[in-house]
């Protein structure tokens, strides 16, 4: 899966797939002379592969990609050593491989516009991306990516962009002029690029994000305080989590106006947006303004009918 490199250190790489792999040492301490060795031919085949372009270059680190395989260099005094880690993409996915139920691919298909995948590092988040793009792409559309560093395998026919040579600005006049039907966001990690996100989303271009997150719920999470909520529901319409390279949850969003779970009161009734498992249906998270602050609040049937009976109990007593 990747080859970690460091001055001073055996070679060590990480072999199996995503959520069972093992690290395995290999050789002998590499020293500085042959790191700086390997680093210079890095770049340099970089610079002359037809396939391959230095992606970033700063002073302490260089991306480089060569044909499929992403690589690293660090050097003080950004990394108080040399190292060098090369990552390879894993199994090439289709999206008929991850066995989705057809009522999960109708609303890829017809009613997901706004879409974040997440999931920990290493899960197989841009490899499932990566099957979506291939699969609207055979469906006619135009898709494009905003990467950085570019490192998604995609066909010719979807072009990448890279973030990092272009203002937010310029890259949301580049897409709405290019008018893509979807466009695939891998790595949305800072307020920027999560207003960048919605930016597009809501001028219309379907967007598919990648990002970071224990869970599904904690994706949503991260966009409450960069986004006003009320616009929440119409930028994020599904939300899939990636465990072990496969999915293992689909939730679906939308806005309602009704008493949040467990308050009865009528006049207590507000917009809320109800977060439910699209496979069952079922009510699993509620978000809402409470006074001054954002509530994220779990649902579950048991704590519903024991509010609802301890209810009528309380009005029995009075």
């Amino acid at each position: 899966m990747s080859a970690h490199l460091k001055e001073g250190v055996s070679a060590i790489t990480k072999k199996g797939k995503p959520g069972d792999w093992d690290y395995v040492k290999t050789g002998e301490k590499l020293t500085k002379e042959e790191m700086e060795t390997l680093a210079d031919n890095i770049q340099e085949v970089a610079r002359i592969d037809d396939k391959g372009f230095i992606e970033l270059s700063r002073t302490g680190s260089t991306i480089a990609q060569i044909r499929e395989y992403r690589i690293v260099i660090t050097r003080p005094p950004f990394s108080e050593a040399l190292e060098i880690t090369a990552v390879k993409p894993l199994k090439e996915m289709k999206l008929s491989e991850y066995e989705l139920p057809e009522k999960i691919i109708e609303r890829l298909d017809r009613e997901a516009n706004g879409v974040i995948v997440c999931g920990a590092p290493g899960a197989g988040k841009s490899t499932f991306a990566e099957a979506i793009a291939r699969h609207y792409q055979k469906k006619g559309a135009i898709i494009k990516t905003i990467e950085s560093p570019r490192d998604l395998q995609l066909g010719p026919e979807i072009t990448q962009y890279n973030k990092s040579m272009a203002s937010n600005s310029e890259m949301h006049d580049i897409l709405l002029l290019s008018r893509p039907d979807y466009t695939i966001f891998d790595e949305v990690r800072d307020t920027n690029d999560f207003k960048l996100y919605a930016d597009l989303r809501l001028s219309g271009i379907g967007m598919l994000g990648v990002m970071h997150g224990s869970s599904a719920i904690d994706s949503i999470q991260r966009f409450i305080g960069r986004i006003e909520l009320g616009m929440l529901a119409s930028i994020i319409d599904t939300v899939i989590y990636i465990d072990k390279g496969m999915v293992a949850k689909v939730y679906g969003l939308k806005m309602k106006m009704k008493t949040p779970s467990g308050m009865y009161e009528s006049d207590l009734t507000r917009p809320v947006i109800e977060i439910k498992d699209n496979l069952t249906g079922a009510l699993e998270y509620e978000i809402y303004t409470y006074g001054e602050q954002t509530i994220v609040m779990p649902v579950t049937t048991n704590s519903i009918k024991e509010k609802k009976t301890s209810r009528k109990q309380w009005k029995r007593r009075r």
